[in-house]
């Protein structure tokens, strides 16, 4: 799985054309890798604004605002890939438009569904 973290400041720092060119860089390395197999999933997630922690104690679940950790950046995107080890993973993470200017981070997935890698 390879992972962007952001946050709205960050994403609010570039000016308009910018984000436009870097959202076309990101829709072009989609379609490469959809189109070679090895990119299964792609996902951008909400603000973390909108995020909410589920805890259940005693049986009671309770629900509040926010992502567990406090941090400056949350997750704001991922990738799920189909790849035969580390190396391409590693590769293809390079290529991640965002990496140029951020970090991406990449996470074996080591469960295997019936039937399908993942």
């Amino acid at each position: 799985m390879v992972m962007i973290y952001g946050n709205a400041e960050l994403w609010e720092s570039f000016p308009a054309e910018e984000a436009e060119r870097a959202i076309e860089r990101q829709d072009a390395f989609n379609r490469k890798y959809a189109g070679t197999g090895e990119l299964l999933l792609a996902y951008g997630n909400a603000d973390a604004a909108e995020a909410k922690t589920v805890r259940v104690r005693g049986g009671v679940p309770a629900v509040t605002d926010g992502p567990y950790l406090e941090a400056k950046e949350h997750l704001a995107s991922w990738y799920l890939l189909d790849v035969p080890d580390e190396r391409r993973a590693l590769e293809i993470a390079a290529e991640v438009p965002f990496a140029s200017v951020g970090a991406v981070e990449v996470w074996p997935v080591p469960h295997e569904a019936p039937g399908n890698r993942l």
